[in-house]
């Protein structure tokens, strides 16, 4: 992994608490993909040839279309959980990791409900990282934000920083792992957008189940690829998007 990219933003924690309200919603419970199955899967990553730095000329990133996620639909969490071996249960469910949750929006406004997967947003200057005191919590060079499980020491102020709640503490022992996706309890955690399929030139897992095509993958650094083209094209939103954290998950609809 690369040496992690500590730009300070304590600014943004005592905001961490916010959540989705400056969107003018509220959330009423607690989890991406945008052009249609094919042009998505078009979208592929390059693969990134074994022992190389990943390259700061690219940025990884997400455009979730909330019109085209379906109430009810846990498809992206079940991939996401079945591709990174999430799968406790524990008897107090507030416990078990959850590296993406659906949640409802409901627009104040005019009681309309919008239905979304909310993860790690990937920011490019992510609070976790300025307050972590060991370094565990990281922003790689191609932007994806990861957690060192070697030096987490479980102290969860990434957790307290965070103002998506995307992160998870690993309460219980873990068997039946990824050997691609080390966890350890002890530690926390949170969506790496399969940094491990990435770096083979495949998509995300939960990009890839989304039968809606609700989300899309790419290069946001590339004025010519297709996520960029349709950020480009269509009204986007990111989520709390004043407290500029340059997210790199981005919504449609919303």
């Amino acid at each position: 992994m690369n040496a992690p990219d500590r730009n300070p933003r304590r600014a943004f924690i005592a905001a961490a608490g916010a959540g989705v309200a400056g969107l003018g919603f509220t959330a009423i419970a607690p989890g991406l993909h945008l052009m249609a199955v094919g042009e998505a899967n078009a979208a592929t990553a390059t693969a990134r040839p074994a022992g190389t730095a990943a390259s700061p000329a690219v940025r990884w990133g997400l455009l979730i279309d909330a019109t085209k996620c379906a109430p009810g639909c846990t498809k992206c969490i079940d991939a996401c959980h079945e591709e990174n071996g999430v799968s406790e249960q524990l008897p107090d469910p507030r416990q078990n990791s959850q590296w993406i949750r659906k949640i409802e929006l409901v627009d104040r406004r005019n009681g309309r409900v919008t239905t979304l997967p909310m993860m790690c947003q990937h920011c490019a200057n992510p609070p976790c990282v300025d307050v972590c005191p060991t370094g565990a919590s990281m922003k790689r060079a191609d932007g994806i934000v990861l957690v060192d499980r070697h030096t987490c020491i479980g102290c969860r102020y990434c957790m307290m920083a965070c103002p998506y709640k995307a992160r998870s503490f690993v309460h219980s022992n873990l068997t039946e792992q990824n050997p691609e996706v080390p966890r350890g309890k002890g530690c926390v955690e949170s969506c790496t957008l399969c940094v491990h399929r990435v770096d083979k030139g495949q998509q995300p897992a939960c990009v890839e189940k989304c039968p809606e095509g609700a989300m899309s993958f790419g290069d946001l650094n590339d004025p010519n690829s297709a996520i960029s083209k349709r950020i480009a094209s269509v009204p986007t939103t990111q989520v709390r998007s004043d407290l500029r954290l340059d997210l790199g998950v981005r919504y449609q609809g919303i």
